[in-house]
């Protein structure tokens, strides 16, 4: 080992008896300052340790106290992290949070439980109805479209989609949901 390198290892050895022996004051001079969260305190401890020992170089350490410019240091990240906790964007007020609070969302549940209701219920069609019904009301086709599509008249494309559509109502007023047809499912008008 050279004689540099012996005066480097005991300026390291000197470094970190120097700020190993500040630890404690700096952890109550920080706890004075935010108060007694240990987990904030000793970030911000280990947050001016670490900037001390990356300036070491440029500190001259044996002529003055160190334990004011890690004050300084720790006093600084304190006030950084009070700034940067308190910040709130351009343009929000607390109002638009609280406006915010009272939006309801919609349960998308109830979405699922009724998609699987329809997808039921359309099972039960004659698949000629199911087929019309679905790429006219389901998919937005135009009636045109689809008889042509299915090789059949326009007129019968109507008729499916509407007799369908009447089949479904039946079938999910029998289950409890809805209203039956006006006709009901045997034709005859409802009383």
């Amino acid at each position: 080992m050279s004689l540099a390198d012996h005066d480097r290892a005991d300026d390291l050895a000197d470094t970190v008896a120097l700020l190993v022996a500040e630890r404690d004051s700096l952890r109550r001079y920080v706890a004075g300052l935010i108060g007694r969260d240990p987990h904030t305190v000793e970030d911000v401890v280990q947050e001016t340790l670490l900037r001390a020992w990356q300036s070491a170089p440029l500190l001259e350490w044996r002529d003055r106290p160190i334990r004011m410019w890690l004050f300084r240091v720790a006093r600084n990240l304190v006030a950084d992290r009070v700034r940067r906790n308190r910040t709130v964007p351009v343009g929000v007020t607390p109002e638009d949070f609280a406006a915010a609070g009272t939006v309801s969302v919609p349960d998308h549940a109830d979405e699922v439980g009724d998609r699987r209701l329809l997808v039921d219920a359309l099972h039960t069609l004659a698949p000629a109805h199911r087929e019309a019904v679905a790429r006219v009301h389901l998919l937005g086709e135009a009636g045109e479209d689809v008889a042509r599509r299915l090789g059949v008249p326009r007129g019968t494309v109507k008729s499916r989609t509407h007799h369908g559509i009447r089949a479904l109502r039946d079938e999910l007023g029998a289950r409890g949901y809805g209203r039956p047809a006006a006709g009901g499912s045997d034709g005859k008008a409802a009383a």
